[in-house]
């Protein structure tokens, strides 16, 4: 492999406690990248705060390895053929939103992605909620300018987190997911920039299930609802049943 970059996730940007948020990672690779959809198949577990290697790989795509060599996520050119349900109305998308943050069900964690606790700017604080007469899950949501470059659009970093947890969400509300699956690989196709400070729809949707293995598709929309990008996600159960501590 050819040695391209060095990068260190920041502490801030995990999941589980200590462990890299995979859209942040996913679109990190990513961005190293021309290809318009790319899949990104997690290997190992990504630590924050630890310096990491980035490098090209044989088959040309873009690879995350550890400070022994072994490969943590890899990324390369891949095609989405994705049916993309018709993205919900604004107004019933906002409802649903604020009816899932009252419900009290929902257990606050600093996840980069989903986290009530995360402090604006520092987590998407994208809250998806179940839309049961659509079958979907969804949120209302506008991007802290903080999340976005000089130009106002976020990050390709952050346009790939905002693909992630409405996925795992979809698989626990719709497949009963078992507690603890994580992303094992994430296909993605950014179709325009994310405006910061501008009102979002982000909805998910289950697709299959095999197994411990849960596909879903993910979209994120203008609140007119014009698609910004689409995903398909596998997530993977763990072997044995595990309680993981969100923090």
């Amino acid at each position: 492999m050819i040695r391209l970059d060095e990068i260190t996730i920041p502490e801030h940007v995990f999941g589980y406690p200590e462990v890299a948020f995979g859209g942040y990672v996913a679109g990190a690779l990513a961005g190293r990248s021309p290809a318009v959809t790319q899949r990104v198949d997690f290997r190992g577990t990504v630590p924050v705060g630890t310096p990491l290697t980035i490098a090209r790989t044989e088959r040309g795509g873009v690879a995350l390895t550890d400070a022994a060599g072994r490969i943590l996520t890899e990324a390369h050119s891949a095609t989405l053929d994705l049916d993309v349900p018709q993205c919900p109305e604004w107004a019933q998308v906002q409802t649903a939103t604020e009816r899932g943050l009252r419900s009290g069900k929902r257990e606050v964690t600093r996840c980069y992605g989903c986290g009530q606790g995360c402090e604006p700017g520092k987590g998407l604080r994208l809250f998806p909620c179940t839309l049961r007469e659509r079958g979907l899950i969804v949120s209302a949501w506008t991007p802290d300018p903080a999340l976005a470059g000089p130009d106002g659009t976020l990050s390709i970093e952050n346009v790939w987190s905002a693909l992630d947890c409405p996925g795992g969400v979809a698989g626990f509300a719709y497949h009963r997911m078992a507690t603890g699956a994580v992303t094992a690989a994430l296909t993605t196709t950014v179709l325009a920039p994310v405006e910061a400070g501008v009102a979002h729809i982000s909805y998910a949707w289950p697709r299959s299930a095999e197994g411990r293995k849960h596909t879903v598709g993910v979209a994120l929309a203008t609140a007119a609802g014009e698609l910004c990008a689409v995903a398909e996600a596998l997530w993977i159960e763990p072997r044995e049943p595990v309680s993981p501590t969100l923090v």
